[in-house]
């Protein structure tokens, strides 16, 4: 039997092909969707925290913020309160393109499901729901522990 990872590897890679395709002349790459997403419902995060939050790494937060900011969907301040940290705050195009990207991954979770019970729909949200708590776990502990290895970066 395939590895469960096979399986949600597959679904996430055609997520970014189905994003790809619906985000084409927007001037937003697929992969950019959770920042936008996660900076709309959270304005100035840290750098560090909407790393954390979408579960990127440093490097490649900074690299995918770096051209969200050039297209014009974020601008990155320094915090007034410690001059070491960026915060990052959604622009107006990011609030505008907002309500599309919400539909498109409503309309990518429909596709997924289309002709399954509410009762299935349900099963497996609340099974994906507690593989991710269990991933996430992972995820967070070893964040911590790379924080604490080199002294950088704030906790949520």
């Amino acid at each position: 039997m395939p590895s469960l990872m096979r399986y949600i590897n597959i679904i996430s890679r055609c997520g970014l092909l189905w994003r790809g395709d619906k985000l084409r002349d927007t001037g937003l790459k697929p992969g950019q969707a959770p920042y936008i997403l996660a900076l709309c419902r959270t304005p100035g995060l840290s750098q560090e925290q909407l790393a954390r939050r979408i579960y990127i790494d440093k490097s490649n937060a900074t690299r995918n913020l770096s051209a969200l900011e050039r297209e014009g969907f974020v601008e990155r301040r320094q915090s007034t309160a410690d001059r070491r940290v960026i915060l990052v705050y959604p622009t107006q195009k990011a609030l505008d393109i907002l309500p599309y990207v919400r539909q498109i991954t409503r309309e990518w979770n429909e596709y997924l499901t289309e002709g399954w019970t509410e009762e299935e729909v349900a099963t497996l949200k609340h099974l994906l729901d507690r593989v991710s708590e269990r991933a996430a776990t992972y995820a967070n502990r070893k964040l911590d522990d790379d924080m604490d290895d080199d002294g950088q970066g704030e906790k949520p």
